[in-house]
């Protein structure tokens, strides 16, 4: 275990240090700032939530494009 987790009493799972936190004024100041990867993963914002639902739309129309090519070829 890492020496940086800790474990209060009573918890049997260590809790992670706090990320680096800091509001921003708007989801494109978010990104401009953190990155788009910082925002999602990070927790650096309040916007992450919204960029992980993004994220899932992307993935999901990816998805739903390559089953279309997929199945239009069979």
């Amino acid at each position: 275990m890492s020496d940086e987790l800790e474990l209060r009493a009573g918890e049997r799972i260590p809790r992670r240090p706090l990320p680096n936190y800091q509001e921003a004024d708007s989801f494109l100041h978010a990104i401009q700032r953190d990155g788009f990867i910082g925002t999602m993963l990070g927790d650096s914002n309040q916007y992450g939530p919204l960029s992980m639902l993004f994220l899932l739309m992307g993935v999901a129309t990816i998805t739903g494009i390559m089953i279309k090519i997929v199945s239009v070829m069979i």
